[in-house]
């Protein structure tokens, strides 16, 4: 059990370590030889630029200006000072209400705190009940809980006023925060620039037809069904191989720039290298010559592969990018079913096309439940077996758990300075480590599943992270935490007693999780703006592999925010929030640092730093706010369980709170979801009308001509062909090479209902 002693040295530690990281960061960023590293976004969009030629050699490695290391921590009034409206047309909209959870959580936990400090503070540390049995471990922060109220108590009517209290405010917020972040999305969508994804949707199931080809069957229906909306379309490619090789190509380019500037500085050496894996083993070679010779021999294969992929019928798959003349268009098809028959024609608004997750498109279909299901069983038991390695970092809390665990670490562990550093600071750290593989699984486990998208990819990623956090981070932090700690307990005493000693423990985990929230979120955040692994990538790469200033453009890593990573890492901090603030209030202000800290940081990132792949409108938002409902309910059944075991008069009166949470989650997805997965038909009709009043001459097909080819055949004029368009005003009839349709078993869907229609009668 962590003591007060504990938890200030892990506080001493983690704040210490943060203060370097912010000082090696302040010193690090005023060096013009990291400008690159730490201003990336700004050289991305051209505004900045690398110290001149004509400056002293020094001055452009090192900052000489003595003045600029006395005004070291002007960053962060300069983090706040860009508001909101400019943050999203700098950054986007994505980034801008990503920023606003960690102010969400700011608005929620700031004044409760204030309120659990100002009331339940004294009335638990006045409590006097944990003194008094000497069975229970315990410390002097533990006195500060709800455990320290003797059992049958009127003191508890202060938590259950403060329970109500405390939801109130919670929903209150996320109510106004839900309404805001709808508002900005159609705001957004209303005056967004004209994108691709707007007039395109994405048509998978195409049914096999004998008579036409996958484009032409495209073409026929669409112009049937959509005679005055249908411009163009674009078929879909299963070019994979081809992008592995693509890939391959350019991993050897870049070795053998390496050995060329290698070899352009030193001409009296050649370059060696050897032909086995990874260059570790094999005949030795000159290094030039032989990525020379592989390049050559892969571009060669990139070619043929190219032409089979583009001349091999069964190499489209039956998918297509179908491009309408309107907003209002995509639309009405975007947002309909097109045949009688669910499972075929299906119609989607197409990614954008940054957004979009090309190696999944030529996933059939039906593989799609399959996978899924898949991929279920396999978070289930990644989940729970995750449990074994949880109850073992668990142990690390307990001294002697420890000492039988590492016998020989005996007189270290005895010292006051190892206890508290074992207990107050290991465990966080621990807990940490293990994580850190566990996103790269989820984001597999994703990818296997067939989305198609790169944010829907990370919404399902972070939904299988929230759910391993949940169970594991949380849930089996304070079930295995609490069986080693009070394993003498249950030992001794009878099982009816059991639960009310689970009880009690419960709030004692308190202490664990502020020493996790000191590593990861005071420590940890400061790491992260340190971008050390960046740091040293950029200047290996300026060293090796850099010639002009495009490669040194190409060497930057300006990263993103990773919404599957960092938005289930942070509502861990949310639930713990909600479920200790009535019952170890203590814990509110370690919370309360993390939001503010985060905050500060993470929108110095945004604004300097990190560049997003893709913008999605703020899509993610219901997820985000499912998750707060979820961290609400738990809290809840939480703390009704905990105050059934202490036998509080009228305890029972908290079962209101999950039935109007639940309630309440409902009114919000039916007053503002539909604004995230739609898009209203009457805001389309006046973008469209807007833009034909302004730009009457636009030539919308020429505009959307290359925007859903496959990168990898960008610039080709074999595949350009393949965007097949229908004028409908010189020709009334549909082209088809079909001969008669009741010949074929696969006339067009619209005629094949109709003839359903017609037998059943």
């Amino acid at each position: 059990m962590a003591s007060l002693e504990d938890i200030g040295l892990s506080a001493a530690i983690n704040l210490l370590s943060a203060l370097a990281f912010l000082l090696a960061f302040a010193f690090l960023r005023l060096q013009p030889i990291n400008d690159r590293v730490y201003f990336p976004k700004w050289y991305l969009k051209g505004i900045r630029g690398s110290p001149t030629r004509s400056s002293a050699y020094v001055s452009r490695f090192v900052n000489l200006d003595v003045k600029t290391y006395f005004r070291f921590l002007n960053w962060m009034p300069a983090a706040l000072k860009m508001p909101e409206p400019e943050l999203i047309d700098h950054a986007g909209l994505d980034s801008a209400v990503y920023i606003r959870i960690y102010l969400v959580g700011l608005k929620i936990f700031a004044p409760l705190m204030v309120l659990a400090f100002g009331v339940l503070v004294p009335v638990n540390w006045t409590g006097n009940t944990l003194q008094g049995n000497s069975r229970l471990t315990f410390s002097n922060i533990d006195k500060l809980s709800i455990s320290n109220i003797p059992a049958m108590s009127k003191r508890f009517w202060a938590h259950l006023c403060a329970a109500y209290v405390f939801n109130f405010w919670t929903w209150y917020i996320i109510y106004k925060e839900y309404k805001i972040i709808t508002t900005m999305r159609l705001a957004f969508l209303a005056t967004e620039k004209r994108r691709p994804d707007q007039f395109t949707v994405l048509v998978r199931n195409v049914p096999p037809d004998p008579d036409e080809s996958v484009s032409e069957h495209v073409q026929h229906f669409f112009c049937v069904n959509h005679p005055h909306l249908y411009l163009s379309h674009q078929v879909v490619y299963n070019a994979n191989n081809l992008v592995k090789i693509v890939a391959k190509k350019k991993s050897l380019q870049n070795w053998y720039t390496y050995y060329n500037n290698k070899y352009e500085k030193d001409p009296s050496k050649k370059p060696m290298t050897k032909t086995g894996f990874c260059g570790l083993w094999g005949a030795k070679v000159d290094a030039i010559d032989y990525y020379t010779d592989e390049i050559r021999i892969l571009t060669e294969q990139e070619v043929a592969e190219r032409e089979s992929v583009l001349s091999d019928p069964n190499a489209i798959i039956p998918a297509a990018f179908v491009s309408f003349k309107s907003r209002w268009g995509a639309a009405i098809c975007a947002q309909t079913q097109q045949t009688s028959n669910p499972t075929i024609w299906l119609t989607e608004w197409a990614p954008e096309p940054r957004n979009l997750y090309w190696d999944n498109l030529a996933i059939p279909y039906v593989e799609l439940t399959i996978r899924g299901l898949l991929v279920a069983i396999c978070v289930f038991f990644l989940t729970f077996f995750f449990m074994i390695p949880i109850a073992f970092v668990q142990s690390l809390a307990n001294i002697a758990g420890l000492k039988k665990v590492f016998p020989f670490l005996k007189e270290i562990i005895d010292t006051k300075f190892g206890t508290s550093l074992i207990q107050g600071f290991l465990p966080g750290i621990a807990l940490k480590l293990f994580l850190i593989l566990l996103p790269m699984i989820l984001d597999t486990m994703s990818r296997i599943e067939g989305h198609t998208s790169l944010s829907t990819l990370e919404r399902k990623s972070a939904s299988k992270y929230h759910l391993f956090v949940l169970v594991n981070v949380f849930l089996g932090s304070i079930i295995t935490g609490t069986a080693f700690e009070q394993l003498n307990s249950f030992l001794h005493q009878s099982p009816t007693e059991i639960p009310k000693t689970i009880g009690v423990s419960i709030p004692m985990k308190a202490t664990f999780f502020i020493t996790y929230i000191m590593v990861d979120g005071w420590a940890g955040i400061a790491a992260d703006i340190l971008r050390l692994v960046p740091l040293i990538l950029f200047h290996i790469k300026n060293t090796f592999l850099v010639k002009t200033e495009q490669d040194r453009d190409q060497a930057m890593d300006p990263g993103q925010w990773d919404f599957s990573i960092a938005e289930p890492r942070i509502q861990l901090y949310f639930l713990l929030g909600f479920v200790y603030a009535v019952i170890t209030p203590i814990l509110l202000p370690f919370i309360v640092v993390f939001f503010a800290f985060a905050y500060l940081v993470y929108r110095h990132q945004i604004i300097n730093v990190y560049d997003q792949k893709y913008e999605s409108g703020a899509s993610f938002w219901p997820d985000v706010h499912r998750r707060f409902i979820i961290g609400l309910i738990i809290s809840q059944l939480l703390l009704m369980g905990l105050l059934s075991t202490r036998e509080a008069p009228y305890s029972s009166a908290l079962i209101g709170l999950p039935v109007l949470t639940i309630w309440f989650h409902r009114y919000c997805k039916g007053r503002f979801e539909s604004a995230f997965v739609r898009f209203p038909l009457q805001d389309a009709m006046v973008k469209d009308t807007l833009e034909k009043a302004t730009e009457p001459n636009l030539n919308l097909k020429a505009y959307l001509q290359d925007a859903y080819v496959h990168p990898v055949f960008k610039n080709d004029e074999a595949n350009s062909s393949q965007e097949v368009d229908y004028d409908e005003e010189n020709d009334t009839l549909v082209p088809t090479k079909r001969t008669s349709q009741k010949s074929s078993r696969f006339a067009s869907e619209s005629d094949s209902d109709a003839n359903l229609l017609d037998n059943s009668h």
